[in-house]
């Protein structure tokens, strides 16, 4: 018991130590699964924090602060390069999703809230934990905090916070839970089979994943290889994604589409194993690599920000023949794509490339800076961005006696997309590299997510057992039936492919667990297209609903 006493007492006076062993603790209680589903590294944290709280550890309002200003930030930096170019291209159908699947979340969280009769923040923080969105919880703390709304007489703000953290804690493995067997179910439930429509689509798409890169060299030794334009043969063997190379008479020579091959003609590829296997080998006998061909493969990423690159496929910007470069990879928002030549292309994609080192200039001309060359984050941007959305959260119009604003949550949220939107525009200015990102945002969330399970510790027990039953019922509520009346509206309303749906849904709920089990389940990368139509504009949406829902 003394021991006991004693080692409370060394956490309480070492507030360093107390916060990162939470965070260590909470990214290995993460890893633990629930059959094959991992509890993830916010749930554990929350989780051993929670367990902390319950003997009255705490960390300072100012290094909560700090990691809420961080993630926020960070999220709307994230968001900023494709959020306008969405909204002005095909992003209205997923702006739409994102804002029906929202709002009938938010809905059903203030009917049965006031049905249990929550306390003041209890509907926030279901809204949140339902619906896994800590935007949504760090925007409604801060809207108190800052004091945008005010606390109902007879309670306290430290109150309201502890009510917002502990709903949310109670609510949000029921969420996580919920968002993955109600996507699991939902195709089962409108009769889609989402394995063959994603099928059906990469037939049409000509999915391909590179992986082992090779490179081989045939002799043109066959008349019927020469019946077939350049074109058909690029298209049927191994169009856009690969390099292939035509040495006639000793002279290489670029023919044009139209053109046909010639007995004699040497054809060099470099790209992926299985474009050897697709019947190249039919045009004549495999021969030695030429070696004047440069096989001196380097590996590097480039974002995508010059204005004649976005909105291109990779078909149209053909980089494997303009620059002998193979795109292996495309990311958007840190979702692997499905690689394919009809591709298109949005600001702020980062694509893995190789090759030789005398195309890397040549393809930053085309499509924007190599990310490998950029080490350093441009700390002034990031601190004067932090900054600005600090100040802007500052502001509000007094309407009715009642304040309306960003509130500090919006005003980092707007800071940040604009700050990510100016670096996708003028690379030079914003640099943030996406390890450096990965870092920010993760710190910062966890951080937060620290503090909420703290100070949510001391009260969870009682509100558990005040209406935690209700609360499990409610979330199950909140979470299923946005994704059910969302699947109805994108498919009768906006007319969405049932496989880039499903992906939007996952998106719409800010949960890469619920994409990465759609993906299982359609055998194919196909719906991580309709994720990250969505994934930007729910991240945005759900922050400003944090805010909205105190007023309620």
């Amino acid at each position: 018991m003394q021991s006991a006493t004693v080692l409370r007492d060394f956490l309480l006076a070492n507030p360093v130590f107390t916060l990162f062993l939470a965070l260590g603790c909470g990214y290995l209680v993460g890893r633990l699964r629930i059959a094959s589903i991992s509890l993830g590294p916010v749930a554990g944290a929350l989780l051993v924090s929670l367990l902390l709280g319950q003997f009255g550890f705490k960390i300072s309002d100012g290094a909560q602060a700090v990691g809420f200003a961080l993630f926020i930030f960070a999220v709307g930096y994230q968001a900023g390069p494709r959020f306008f170019e969405v909204i002005r291209t095909q992003g209205m159908q997923y702006l739409l999703l994102a804002l029906f699947v929202g709002g009938v979340g938010a809905l059903i969280a203030i009917v049965a809230g006031k049905m249990l009769g929550l306390p003041f923040g209890g509907i926030a923080g279901l809204l949140a934990g339902a619906m896994t969105t800590t935007p949504t919880l760090a925007a409604a703390q801060e809207a108190v905090r800052s004091g945008l709304v005010a606390v109902p007489e007879g309670a306290t703000a430290d109150g309201v916070l502890a009510t917002i953290a502990s709903s949310y804690a109670i609510t949000y493995v029921v969420g996580m839970l919920g968002i993955i067997a109600t996507v699991r179910l939902l195709p089962r439930v409108v009769g889609v089979d989402l394995a063959a429509e994603a099928a059906t689509m990469e037939g049409s798409r000509k999915q391909q994943s590179v992986g082992q890169l090779q490179a081989r060299a045939y002799r043109v030794t066959r008349p019927e290889a020469c019946e077939p334009t350049i074109s058909e043969i690029r298209a049927r063997l191994w169009d856009a994604l690969s390099v292939a190379r035509l040495l006639r008479d000793g002279e290489w020579v670029r023919p044009a589409d139209d053109d046909h091959l010639r007995i004699g003609d040497e054809i060099h590829v470099y790209g992926d194993a299985n474009v050897f296997l697709s019947g190249i080998e039919a045009f004549g006998e495999e021969i030695p690599v030429s070696p004047e061909i440069d096989l001196t493969a380097s590996y590097t990423h480039v974002v995508v920000a010059r204005v004649g690159a976005v909105g291109k496929t990779l078909l149209e910007l053909d980089l494997a023949r303009g620059c002998g470069l193979v795109v292996t990879e495309v990311q958007r928002e840190g979702v692997m794509l499905p690689l394919s030549g009809r591709l298109r292309l949005q600001r702020g994609d980062v694509l893995s490339v190789v090759g030789p080192r005398s195309g890397l200039e040549a393809m930053e001309e085309i499509l924007g800076p190599v990310e490998a060359g950029v080490a350093e984050t441009d700390m002034a941007t990031f601190s004067f961005g932090i900054a600005l959305g600090a100040l802007i959260g500052l502001f509000a119009l007094d309407v009715g006696g009642i304040p309306i604003g960003l509130g500090m949550a919006g005003g980092l949220l707007a800071s940040g997309i604009f700050v990510g939107w100016l670096n996708a525009t003028r690379p030079t200015l914003g640099r943030f590299p996406e390890a450096a990102r990965w870092i920010f945002m993760e710190f910062g969330l966890m951080v937060f997510i620290v503090g909420v399970g703290l100070q949510a510790g001391g009260q969870i027990v009682e509100t558990f057992m005040n209406a935690g039953a209700a609360l499990v019922v409610a979330a199950v509520l909140v979470v299923s039936l946005p994704i059910l009346l969302g699947y109805a509206f994108g498919r009768r309303v906006l007319r969405l492919h049932p496989v880039l749906l499903v992906g939007a849904l996952t998106g719409a709920m800010t949960s890469a667990a619920a994409l990465s089990l759609v993906n299982q389940e359609a055998k194919s990368s196909i719906p991580a297209l309709g994720y990250t139509g969505t994934y930007a504009f729910a991240n945005v949406i759900l922050t400003v609903a944090g805010t909205l829902i105190m007023f309620v």
